[in-house]
């Protein structure tokens, strides 16, 4: 039996659609204007006050033109990619064995050893005795400097320890009983079941080491090593160009360079930004469930 809407039902519907769209325009408003502000008429941009919702004026793609032709800008980009993929896997072999080892209750002193682990998320040492620490250890200057000291987040070691508790402790019985020792019950019985975590913890270290400038600004000197975000935060907080003098792009605005920086700043931003915004796609579906699971159980 079919039953039709009333006119409460019908005034609810069109409140959450309504509502629904406006919280998606919000959120995609401030990515449209970015966009459209890269590619519009670089006389238009630098008198455009306000938000921009569509291309105003002849369309250049000049600003990405000009990004792509700077060496640091692809230096940058390697770096980055390199970055991400080697530290988000470090960072989640660590995280997974350490949270695999904190939530066995067969471990000695678990207690004491996750109060230790704890109490290193409220009180650090600070920033310089972490910088003389890395220095000490000859990480400096190097491609292991972005890698080693951000290498754990201890609230992710919290979740993967706590996903880890929700699963029941006969799956472990019965793999050590046909003989499975610590690594095959880690790696084959216990992780396929927790992937939905897996998964949102990576998410959270890649999104982390994308978007890491200030270690890089401290721990690194060789401009060749820079991350793409150090490259962003130049040429948007020191109004750097990014155009190398007699650079062929320059050939593009002639004598009139400055008036392309906006759409360089907007360009920049878009090529940083867009790659990291795909991953979310292809995670989404876990990251409800990963989260939660993480947090049911202390």
């Amino acid at each position: 039996m079919v039953r039709k809407k009333g006119l409460g039902k019908w005034a609810f519907d069109i409140f959450n659609y309504v509502f629904m769209l406006s919280v998606a325009f919000i959120c995609i408003a401030p990515l449209l204007h970015v966009f459209f502000m890269a590619i519009s008429d670089p006389g238009i941009v630098n008198t455009k006050s306000g938000i921009m919702l569509w291309p105003e004026g002849k369309i250049s793609f000049n600003g990405f033109r000009l990004i792509f032709r700077n060496p640091n800008i692809i230096g940058g980009y390697i770096n980055t990619i390199f970055y991400v993929v080697v530290g988000t896997s470090i960072s989640m072999l660590f995280t997974v064995i350490s949270g695999y080892v904190l939530s066995r209750k067969s471990l000695k002193y678990r207690n004491v050893l996750m109060f230790i682990v704890t109490f290193t998320m409220l009180f650090n040492g600070g920033l310089i005795p972490f910088y003389l620490t890395v220095k000490n250890i000859g990480l400096l200057d190097s491609r292991w400097s972005m890698l080693i000291p951000s290498a754990l987040n201890v609230m992710n070691i919290i979740i993967m320890r706590t996903a880890f508790l929700a699963i029941p402790d006969s799956l472990e019985e019965s793999a050590r009983l046909d003989g499975a020792n610590d690594l095959t019950i880690l790696f084959v019985v216990l992780l396929p079941l927790v992937k939905a975590t897996v998964a949102v913890i990576a998410l959270f270290y890649a999104v982390g080491k994308w978007n890491e400038w200030f270690f890089a600004s401290i721990f690194l000197k060789k401009r060749e090593l820079y991350p793409l975000q150090l490259f962003l935060r130049e040429i948007l907080l020191q109004n750097q160009n990014a155009v190398d003098s007699g650079s062929v792009a320059q050939q593009i605005v002639a004598d009139n360079l400055d008036i392309y920086k906006p759409l360089i700043k907007y360009a920049t931003i878009l090529v940083s930004t867009v790659p990291i915004l795909c991953i979310y796609p292809f995670v989404q579906k876990y990251f409800v469930k990963g989260v939660m699971i993480g947090s049911i159980k202390g």
